[in-house]
């Protein structure tokens, strides 16, 4: 059933997605505060990664900003990111679009085997978890965020539970980086937008 899901209007005229309507997409489906803000992490930290790794950051940045549009919505394992899948293909994106955001669940049904899935799978849990450590320091200063306290907090369980430690772990061993360098990176990337996120640069 998933890979009919994949494969569906793959031959269908299909338009890009400018980040005009991703943001209008993501608003129309999202009103979270909290959702919101780990949408334009991602984007960011999506778009610093096309530019590291040649890849088109309009494309990869809606990728990001979209990729949990559904949520909100449909939050069980069951809906999402397919309920989001559908809405796309109703109106007609491109099921490469469609296919970049499934494979950030690993139970998508479409593998991470492309430079922005799996720059997605490793930039998803770790900027949220980037962001939440920045907000619990006095400063709310993501320059004081070193790959050392993100660390640390990673083996805190109580702190931000809900983020996946190992997605973070696995991801950086997908791309091949060490993970110090893509907590840098990624820590970086938030930077320019920190004022959004609710703090400082």
């Amino acid at each position: 059933m998933l890979s009919d899901e994949v494969t569906t209007m793959s031959a269908s005229v299909a338009h890009p997605l400018t980040r005009e309507q991703a943001w209008a997409l993501l608003t129309e489906h999202t009103t979270s505060p909290v959702l919101i803000r780990h949408a334009l992490a991602v984007e960011a930290a999506m778009r610093a990664m096309a530019e590291r790794m040649g890849g088109d950051p309009e494309h990869w940045g809606a990728v990001g900003l979209l990729h949990d549009f559904d949520f909100e919505q449909h939050p069980t394992i069951e809906e999402h990111p397919f309920a989001g899948a559908r809405v796309l293909r109703e109106r007609g994106y491109d099921e490469t679009l469609v296919n970049d955001i499934l494979s950030h669940a690993s139970y998508g049904g479409v593998p991470r085997d492309t430079p922005l899935r799996k720059a997605l799978f490793a930039v998803d849990e770790l900027s949220g978890f980037i962001t939440a450590v920045a907000l619990v320091r006095p400063s709310k200063s993501l320059s004081d965020v070193e790959p050392s306290s993100v660390r640390k907090k990673m083996k805190d369980k109580a702190f931000a539970r809900a983020v996946n430690r190992d997605d973070i772990v696995n991801g950086a061993a997908e791309l091949g980086v060490d993970l110090d360098e893509q907590i840098r990176a990624v820590t970086d990337s938030l930077k320019p937008i920190a004022a959004d996120l609710g703090l400082q640069p």
